[in-house]
């Protein structure tokens, strides 16, 4: 079994899977939806091709929060226009958004899928981004591929939290874990609407998708608590 592990990191991050109106809420980890269209986008396709985005809800999907980052919210002003140009009123939005977070993804699938997906995700059509146009994916998204079930590849990777963070948590001994629930034997089930039906404008749809919710070991590797000041010069962070 082929498994893709996937890291999105980066300033800021949003997953809105009950966003209403002038409120934009954001997940407090990537959605599967979320990830379908990241996938979808490097496949190169449109908003409208139900039928192949939905071959996507197949895959596999794990997702570990290694660093879950603060809750940020932004507000925006938009002003309506009438038809005869004058001003209307102004409209305030408050978005939210996940600030210095760190989640690791792993899909898995038939090998045909995965063959296709792999091949899109490093080199992608068009430009995927963490839940809205202005968040691109961070350098080193794209981790790597092994030959070993999706959560157990969780189960077994190194703790991938900033190095601040893991200085400053070094008492954290378990990550939460979210699951498509067939990959779970046990934990907490959930409900989320994020199995995706259609990303249309016209007719954008979510079915409810059955997770389950565990914790596991965190593994640590050992972290330097000394201060080097020649490290940058060599290259070293």
């Amino acid at each position: 079994m082929t498994t893709i592990l996937l890291k999105l990191a980066g300033p800021l991050q949003s997953y809105g899977v009950d966003s209403h109106f002038e409120t934009r809420q954001t997940q407090r980890y990537p959605s599967k939806s979320a990830m379908i269209g990241i996938i979808a986008a490097s496949l190169g396709l449109h908003r409208d091709q139900d039928d192949e985005i939905q071959v996507l809800n197949q895959l596999d999907f794990v997702v570990r929060i290694d660093q879950p980052g603060e809750l940020l919210r932004d507000f925006h002003t938009a002003h309506a226009i009438k038809k005869d140009g004058k001003p209307n009123r102004t409209y305030v939005s408050h978005r939210y958004y996940l600030q210095d977070a760190v989640f690791i993804i792993a899909i898995s699938g038939s090998e045909v899928l995965m063959q296709k997906v792999s091949k899109a995700l490093k080199s992608p059509y068009f430009q995927p981004f963490m839940g809205r146009r202005s968040l691109p994916l961070n350098s080193d998204f794209f981790m790597g591929e092994v030959e070993e079930a999706p959560v157990t590849v969780l189960k077994n990777l190194e703790w991938q939290a900033s190095k601040w963070y893991q200085k400053k948590n070094k008492n954290i001994s378990q990550l939460d874990l979210y699951a498509d629930a067939n990959l779970l034997d046990s934990g907490e089930t959930l409900m989320p609407r994020d199995r995706v039906m259609s990303f249309s404008q016209q007719k954008r749809q979510h079915g409810f998708r059955p997770v389950k919710h565990i914790r596991i070991s965190v593994i640590k590797k050992e972290i330097s608590t000394t201060h080097d000041v020649f490290s940058v010069l060599e290259g070293g962070l």
